[in-house]
């Protein structure tokens, strides 16, 4: 049986605002929340007060975490759902910082399905092959198969990676690739290293993972060490290439319509959601975003002209 490597981070126990937060969260959702996972900045940064920290919670149903049905099936439509929370220090706790978090509602089941090879799309796989920490489960079941699903993850991104990369190099270079694959899908603001950045942080993380999955590809795929570097090796036939070449441009193209159709169920999702995109815009590019009045008069109308002057821009790639 394989084990997910230890992500080390916040810890609900010993932060009264996170707990705090949970419960809050918790209570929204009408006690459905079976999981939460934290990853991203704020968790490889060791700070959880710095910009956004990105939860995401896991719940029984839709229908039970929302109790209404136009989030319900939005969420069921197109997962996940997307808003934003913040929670002051308690009053009875020692004076501190606001946490302020990106949280993201998927079902446990699409979560399951989203880190297998039955999504075709990599939103979910792309994004939780990295370090990924369980702040809450509702049992040790439920947090064995979170972790099972966070280590299939891994296995999806790789098997679906590996024929479009070289048949050898470095275990970093193969995951700065892998990752930047998956990135490739998404309409993202994050500078251009971004991948490279998480594959060098986390090389102790991404060896053990890669170590699990050796012998579990479906294709030839060994590690060795050489000059004291983990390096891969794979054999991949030209057929199996070719396929794969073929399906990462099938899921560019999905994947920026599915970005923009996220952001545009957002608007009515996510509250605040057109001063959220502004705000990470700014944060990830360094200038300056301002929101036209005839977009927040009128989303729906003005916004993809908008969006498409920000590509022009290089804002978002």
């Amino acid at each position: 049986m394989t084990t997910y490597p230890p992500v080390a981070g916040p810890d609900a126990a010993n932060d009264a605002t996170l707990a705090a937060l949970l419960a809050q969260l918790q209570a929204r959702h009408h006690g459905a929340v079976c999981a939460v996972l934290v990853y991203g900045s704020c968790l490889r940064s060791g700070d959880i007060y710095d910009g956004l920290l990105d939860l995401y919670l896991l719940c029984d149903s839709y229908r039970a975490a929302y109790h209404r049905s136009l989030p319900a099936v939005a969420n069921w439509l197109l997962p996940p759902n997307v808003f934003y929370a913040e929670q002051k220090p308690p009053s009875d706790a020692a004076a501190g910082k606001t946490l302020r978090s990106k949280v993201t509602v998927i079902s446990f089941r699409d979560f399951q399905r989203g880190c297998s090879p039955a999504w075709f799309e990599s939103y979910i796989w792309g994004r939780f092959a990295q370090p990924t920490r369980i702040l809450y489960a509702r049992d040790a079941q439920l947090r064995a198969q979170v972790e099972a699903a966070l280590t299939q993850a891994a296995r999806t991104l790789l098997r679906n990676a590996l024929p479009a990369l070289p048949p050898e190099g470095s275990l970093t270079a193969l995951w700065e690739q892998s990752l930047g694959l998956s990135y490739a899908t998404e309409l993202r603001t994050e500078r251009s290293g971004r991948a490279q950045e998480l594959a060098q942080s986390s090389r102790d993380f991404y060896t053990a993972l890669t170590r699990q999955h050796e012998t579990a590809l479906g294709f030839h795929f060994a590690l060795y060490e050489q000059g004291g570097q983990w390096r891969y090796r794979c054999q991949i036939g030209p057929l199996r290439r070719n396929i794969a070449a073929l399906a990462w441009a099938l899921r560019r193209a999905q994947g920026k319509l599915l970005s923009v159709t996220r952001v545009v169920k957002g608007l009515f999702t996510f509250e605040g959601g057109l001063d959220y995109i502004a705000w990470k815009l700014e944060r990830h590019s360094g200038e300056s975003i301002q929101i036209p009045d005839k977009v927040r008069r009128a989303p729906l109308i003005h916004l993809w002209a908008f969006f498409w002057g920000l590509y022009r821009r290089g804002i978002f790639k």
